[in-house]
């Protein structure tokens, strides 16, 4: 079964994908992303790979019908699903790769991002990555996914909402005033390059949920030039190594990647910036942050620490990197 449930009660739609429970535990002694499995290309550096269990495809079944009403509602799971491949080497993580091979990584970004909004049914396109089995990793293979929805999620149209309403009242973009006051404050600050800002937000719900922005308003990964997609590399390999470095292990997270939407007619460039965020279970070495009735029943988030207490953490990880 894959199809769209129209939630009434939250207006956004489920995925229902039963078929996704068929996906393997990978066995210790073979991995489809490694060359030599007869899956993928004898070398590569970086990877488009079509999903093998897509919860989304571009010609998906037709939904059973639903014979009680206009209640219920279901439509076919139009969307897509890729897995992106960081490497061809198995036991590397993001982190760990060079600068020059993570352009590579955000250029397939870039690249699948045209490529899935030419069907115009698209309407939002999300890179993402889940690291970690604390986060439910079934494949340790460095990778990631991008996931082409045929609307926009709800966290991502609220986002919108207050992005747009402020917009209207200030006339300047919520996104860039958020970072510059950021900066101006300093204290939530890890890092910065020539085109991007690392930081803690002021209202961080994760204990160390790290945020990338541009310096300046670009709404989607794929209109970043040259340098400035050297500089998102860059940014990326910081954040990430920063990340392992705070307590010496290979720190699991979920990491999101949010461009405007697409095929909505929309002008988005007054008050959309493109942004990472990174949303790690850990709220120490050997502590999981658990997200319980309140946070997941009612949405009420509560973040165990003190922001600028754990962005002077990050700041001290972010030194040792760099050798300072």
């Amino acid at each position: 079964m894959a199809e769209l449930r129209y939630n009434q009660l939250l207006g956004d739609y489920v995925m229902i994908a039963s078929h996704r429970q068929e996906r393997p535990q990978m066995p210790k002694d073979y991995c489809p992303f490694c060359p030599g499995s007869g899956k993928v290309p004898d070398s590569y550096d970086v990877l488009c790979y079509d999903n093998d269990f897509p919860a989304l495809s571009f010609d998906p079944p037709i939904p059973d019908e639903v014979d009680n009403g206009k209640l219920f509602m279901a439509k076919p799971s139009v969307g897509k699903c890729e897995v992106i491949l960081y490497s061809s080497d198995h036991n590397t993580t993001l982190p760990e790769l060079s600068v020059e091979h993570i352009t590579k990584l955000v250029k397939l970004w870039q690249e699948r991002m045209v490529a899935i909004a030419k069907n115009k049914k698209i309407k939002y396109i999300m890179p993402f990555e889940n690291k970690g089995e604390v986060v439910g990793v079934t494949m340790p293979h460095p990778h990631g996914q991008i996931y082409g929805y045929s609307w926009i999620p709800l966290r991502v149209k609220r986002k919108i909402e207050m992005a747009l309403s402020y917009y209207n009242i200030n006339q300047k973009c919520l996104f860039g005033d958020m970072l510059n006051q950021e900066i101006e404050d300093g204290r939530r600050i890890i890092f910065e390059n020539d085109h991007f800002v690392c930081f803690l937000p002021f209202a961080s719900e994760y204990p160390y949920g790290i945020m990338i922005m541009p310096k300046k308003n670009v709404i989607a990964i794929n209109n970043f030039n040259k340098k400035e997609t050297v500089s998102l590399a860059d940014a990326l390999k910081k954040a990430t190594m920063t990340l392992d470095l705070l307590f010496d292990i290979k720190f699991p997270y979920m990491m999101c990647m949010f461009s405007a939407p697409v095929n909505d007619g929309f002008n988005y460039k007054d008050i959309w910036r493109y942004h990472i965020e990174f949303f790690p279970p850990m709220r120490s070495k050997d502590k999981q942050k658990f997200n319980a009735s309140s946070e997941t029943g009612a949405w009420a988030s509560c973040n165990p620490t003190s922001p600028e207490a754990m962005a002077a953490s990050l700041r001290t990880a972010y030194f040792r990197q760099m050798g300072m």
